[in-house]
């Protein structure tokens, strides 16, 4: 089997399916199956020097951008290139597990797409247009739907080229809607051993509209239980998602052979962006976590470099460290961590104990080790911010403000915004001890947040699991549907709190629902803080002993929802299923 996954990943790991890709293709069970994997994505650029073309590590075997055409690879390519007036370039390219470590060899296939033969784009958008109901001329001056419309044509060809005719079945898989026009030309082109997948991370008609509300998840979820017991399409109650210019691509994922959903709620939201899609045609592969033993002696050593970097900022060691390791944006719900730390607050203090609580993550990429140092000395950076790069860029200066009052206001919870990326001395500053690194804020935290108002799975909320973190996450997470598929009752108790911000107190109709606002949520947010704070209280039981049980219990879930799991159980038998379509 031969699988060609299209993405926007192809070369350099932007986000979560970059991390997906990685799990899949280093996965043992994947090798076995799998014969070749061909990542296909556009060239983000191309003015970058022949070396460093496909990322780190890589070997480029053809660029004609580079007039390093080997007649082998010239051969195949270049009518390909004349054709569609692109340049195309081909390698291979190491690809890590950043969990795991575990790497493999991939080949890489990107298209210039900057420039194009127009009249044979047009005539390709046209069949978009009369099969599958895409208007590309509404959306063609947005690059970012233009680009993968002219990746699908010259994309396929050249991975045909690759492919050969050597009978073997080949797999276009769609990555989000980035993917879709090259699986509409692979079907279009009829080939009888290839078939398409359309794998949603998430339901790109959606999130706007979650995030856009001021109901959020508590609106969203509960006019989609409203509109599926009615039959009703996501286009009838929510009509400006036809503004969307990824809308009509998610739509158009109907009419691939198969379909791929990492969560339950992401099947749903599907099947209510077009009803065509029955529950049925679309399976759940869900994404894996890491699933790495460690001794309890490692376990208190990341734990105690966390409590001692705390110490080193407030002047006291916190009994506890809590995180929250994700992009500071809205849809993480960073407001509702502060919530319950809010209650939790005199909680701890009533016990003598108190916590540190870590946000990592930037809107600004990876600040310069000289600048770090210069904020950390001159205004004591990350405790206290200054708005105005290298520190706080637009949408985290309201966050920092945010924090910078809470910690005004309680004594037994301190809580830091670390607007950067990385863990150690080297990137954020000389207050952490020298032997911290990444590992240590996965490896020895008590408490990972994850309060997403709309995460279609949510793989760092659940990191930290195998190393005995509590992780408190949202009910529209889709990594809790396959916790709560991979563990028992008592073994999910320890280690994982579910947060409902969805249930509301009364039933009220679907116009009701549409216009619920901040108020209505913020009302649901703090009876559920309360009440997640109070059994997050319970779940904080210091000592060896406590801390082993929730390693052993946490290590022995996340073995359940390891990559190799996911490919064995989902992945694969998904596969089997498109292939026999």
């Amino acid at each position: 089997m031969i699988v060609v996954h299209v993405t926007h990943e192809a070369v350099e790991q932007i986000g979560g399916i970059g991390t997906v890709i990685a799990g899949l293709i280093t996965s043992e069970a994947y090798a076995e199956r799998v014969s070749r994997t061909i990542l296909l994505g556009p060239l983000f650029t191309n003015n970058v020097p022949n070396p460093h073309r496909l990322g780190p590590g890589a070997q480029v075997k053809y660029s004609s951008l580079d007039s390093f055409t080997p007649l082998q690879w010239g051969r195949k390519f270049a009518s390909i290139e004349r054709l569609h007036d692109v340049n195309i370039v081909y390698g291979v390219r190491p690809v890590v597990d950043a969990c795991t470590g575990k790497t493999a060899e991939t080949e890489v296939l990107l298209v210039d797409v900057f420039r194009a033969n127009h009249d044979r784009l047009n005539r390709f958008k046209a069949s978009l247009f009369e099969k599958f109901g895409i208007p590309s001329d509404r959306f063609e001056n947005i690059w970012d739907f233009e680009q993968y419309v002219r990746l699908a044509e010259p994309g396929f060809d050249a991975a045909m080229a690759l492919v050969g005719k050597d009978g073997e079945q080949m797999i276009v898989i769609a990555h989000e809607y980035m993917g879709v026009p090259t699986a509409l030309k692979a079907m279009m082109h009829g080939q009888a051993d290839t078939r398409t997948v359309f794998y949603a991370h998430e339901v790109a008609s959606v999130r706007p509209v979650v995030e856009k509300s001021p109901g959020h998840d508590t609106m969203f979820y509960n006019v989609l239980d409203k509109a599926e017991a009615a039959g009703v399409a996501m286009e009838d109650v929510f009509p400006a998602v036809k503004d969307n210019y990824k809308h009509p691509l998610v739509k158009a994922a109907r009419y691939c052979d198969h379909v791929f959903a990492v969560g339950e709620h992401v099947r749903r939201e599907l099947t209510f962006v077009d009803r065509h899609i029955r529950p049925a045609d679309i399976d759940i592969v869900f994404n894996g976590i890491p699933a790495e033993p460690v001794s309890l002696q490692q376990r208190q050593a990341s734990r105690t470099r966390m409590r001692q970097y705390a110490g080193s900022l407030f002047g006291r060691t916190p009994t506890w460290a809590m995180s929250h390791v994700a992009r500071p944006v809205l849809s993480k719900g960073i407001w509702r961590d502060l919530r319950i730390l809010h209650e939790l607050d005199p909680m701890l203090a009533r016990r003598g104990e108190s916590a540190v609580y870590f946000m990592l993550g930037t809107l600004g990429g990876q600040r310069r080790a000289a600048d770090i140092r210069q904020m950390e000395d001159v205004y004591g950076w990350p405790v206290h911010h200054e708005h105005g790069y290298p520190d706080l860029v637009t949408g985290e200066d309201l966050l920092a403000d945010m924090f910078e009052n809470f910690n005004r206001e309680h004594e037994a919870v301190r809580v830091v915004l670390v607007n950067q990326w990385g863990w150690g001395r080297d990137v954020c500053g000389q207050r952490m001890p020298k032997e911290m690194s990444f590992a240590d804020i996965r490896r020895g935290v008590d408490v990972e947040f994850g309060l997403s108002v709309y995460e279609p799975f949510g793989i760092s909320q659940l990191e930290p699991l195998c190393y005995g973190a509590i992780c408190v996450v949202s009910n529209v997470c889709g990594c809790v549907g396959f916790a709560r598929r991979a563990g028992d009752a008592d073994t999910l108790s320890r280690n994982l709190l579910v947060g409902d911000f969805v249930t509301l107190p009364e039933p009220m109709g679907i116009e009701r629902l549409r216009t619920l606002g901040m108020e209505d949520r913020t009302r649901l947010e703090d009876a559920e803080a309360h009440r997640l704070a109070g059994a997050l209280a319970q779940l904080l039981t210091d000592g060896d002993a406590a801390i082993a049980e929730r390693l052993t219990s946490g290590y022995n879930l996340a073995c359940h929802m390891s990559w190799d799991d996911v490919v064995t159980q989902y992945f694969l038998p998904g596969l089997d299923r498109a292939a026999r379509y």
